[in-house]
Parts: C-alpha cells; sequence; structure tokens
C-alpha cells in the first residue's frame, strides 16, 4: 500500500499555544462555500447560518474564561477573530486550537441542529498569526473591520 505524504503542520514548531498573547485566526468553510452570507455595497449581510457563527464566536469566553475576544468579522466563505489567552484559568490549560476546535464543533452542532446545512462545514485546518505587539494587533484590527469594504480584493474572495 503506498504512503500517503505527510502534511506538515502550519503551526509554529516549538511554539506553546497555550502561553498567554494574542492570535489573530482565520478560519475557512469547507471548499470555501458561501454560507455565512454576501457582501454587497461594501457591507456583510449575514444568513442565519452566518448569525450562528457570530453568536457561538461571542459565547467563546463563557467556556473558556481565560479567553478574550477582540475584533471579529463573520465572511460569506470565512471568519477573522482575535483572541487573547490571559492564562488566568486554574481548571486546565487552554490551548489556541481547543478553542478554536471547540468553536468549529459549535457552530456545526448548531447549524445541523437548525437544517441550515449538512456535511461538511469546515475546512479541517484553520490559520494563525502570533501577534507580538501593539502595531501589529492594530493593523489586523483594521484589517478585519475593512475586510468586507475589500471583498473583491480578498485572498479568500470567490464569486460563490
Amino acid at each position: 500500500m503506498p504512503t500517503l505524504p505527510q502534511r506538515k503542520s502550519p503551526r509554529l514548531k516549538g511554539y506553546d499555544y497555550s502561553q498567554s498573547g494574542a492570535y489573530f485566526v482565520t478560519i475557512c468553510t469547507h471548499n470555501r462555500q458561501h454560507i455565512f452570507g454576501t457582501i454587497t455595497d461594501q457591507q456583510m449581510h449575514p444568513t442565519a447560518a452566518g448569525e450562528w457563527a457570530t453568536s457561538c464566536w461571542v459565547t467563546i469566553p463563557d467556556h473558556y474564561p481565560d479567553v478574550e475576544l477582540d475584533a471579529f468579522v463573520i465572511m460569506p466563505n470565512h471568519v477573522h477573530g482575535i483572541l487573547a489567552l490571559t492564562g488566568e484559568s486554574s481548571r486546565f490549560t487552554t490551548r489556541l486550537g481547543r478553542v478554536v476546535n471547540a468553536y468549529k464543533g459549535a457552530v456545526t452542532a448548531r447549524l445541523r441542529d437548525q437544517g441550515l446545512v449538512d456535511g461538511h462545514i469546515w475546512q479541517s485546518r484553520y490559520h494563525d498569526h502570533i501577534i507580538r505587539n501593539e502595531a501589529g494587533l492594530n493593523h489586523i484590527r483594521s484589517y478585519i473591520e475593512y475586510n468586507p469594504a475589500r471583498w473583491s480584493d480578498d485572498s479568500l474572495y470567490s464569486a460563490g
């Protein structure tokens, strides 16, 4: 039987993703399907699925008290958000991957329960960027805020 090539991890080798800090994450839908809404006149108009994905995002700190939310935007086929791990939990060690996977699972469960989707919703992986300073944080906040207005120039853009 032929061996499958090993997938290279997108995570920074040797980095501890449970340490306190801010992280910019991008999570794409499976096959970049437009399930979360549409953009017209540079404004995002979420579908019911997009509303659920947003409501799941804002409840992350309810489940992970040592996570603080910052800028967030839902796009037709992906979400961008900034998560800050504070390291203030004494119950368990929160890792970025655990938070992202729980979010993806919660959205998937809600959308399936509502009959809004079936099958895969998310790509199996996600992209992260470790935010290292205030200038970087402000740049990413701006990117997130203006992402709908620049949709046609976005690297994740597709006509849908």
